[in-house]
């Protein structure tokens, strides 16, 4: 009995050192491939060959995918790319005199963020198709570090209508840092302050960032503010 005890001490303990979190791994994918337009693509991805990279990688090209205004049907980033460069060729077979420049689409994503528990990847998004300007946007990705599922806003933050009211504060102390001196009734379009759509985890706490056009006009740009762990803790479902 001596001799079992210490063994099966000794397989726990190993059990245990096999069964810690093991964070995921990425690296920066980029796609080489030549277009007419002027196409770059750089992204994270997973690089672990099982099923959480592979959910992963899946998450985050379908989120890339509907950043995109053309993109709605198409479920492969390769094939959005062509179809951005054909549509390209196809303005300049058509209208042979027009003067535009080259079309442009630039794709690029960031891990800003990864714990045990979640995963924050921004993703930003160029397209210029001539005109005055091009279209841009950053859209944060959460996802469950375990599985790799995306997580929305309600599986993050508990009690939105009070959360509201915390990010509302931390709002109108970013305004007070601005050099334009804006206001709230500057912004939100004559409506009561709203939560963004895009909320993402970086080092600093939870970030809240409007895109182009969310609460302002095109000339003021993107509007973002962070909010501390250390407030953030009564609200957040995860760790």
């Amino acid at each position: 009995m001596n001799r079992i005890i210490p063994f099966l001490i000794f397989a726990f303990t190993l059990s245990s050192c096999t069964s810690e979190f093991k964070s995921v791994v990425f690296e920066i994918n980029s796609i080489d491939t030549e277009f007419e337009a002027d196409i770059t693509v750089t992204y994270d991805k997973a690089i672990e060959n099982n099923q959480l990279s592979k959910t992963i990688n899946f998450n985050v090209e379908k989120a890339i995918i509907a950043t995109l205004s053309d993109a709605a049907k198409k479920t492969n980033l390769e094939a959005v790319l062509q179809d951005f460069n054909s549509e390209y060729l196809n303005f300049k077979n058509d209208i042979p005199e027009a003067k535009e420049p080259i079309w442009e689409l630039h794709i690029e994503t960031e891990k800003t963020y990864q714990s045990e528990a979640i995963i924050t990847i921004a993703i930003s998004t160029y397209e210029f198709k001539g005109g005055a300007h091009g279209n841009d946007k950053i859209q944060f990705l959460n996802l469950d570090a375990k599985t790799g599922n995306i997580l929305n806003q309600n599986d993050i933050i508990d009690n939105l209508a009070e959360f509201k009211k915390l990010a509302q504060t931390h709002f109108i102390k970013s305004l007070e840092t601005e050099e334009d001196n804006l206001k709230m009734e500057d912004l939100f379009f004559g409506k009561p302050f709203q939560l963004p759509e895009n909320i993402g985890f970086s080092e600093e706490g939870l970030v809240m960032l409007y895109n182009v056009y969310e609460i302002a006009s095109f000339d003021q740009g993107y509007t973002e503010f962070a909010i501390p762990f250390d407030e953030l803790e009564p609200y957040l479902k995860v760790n």
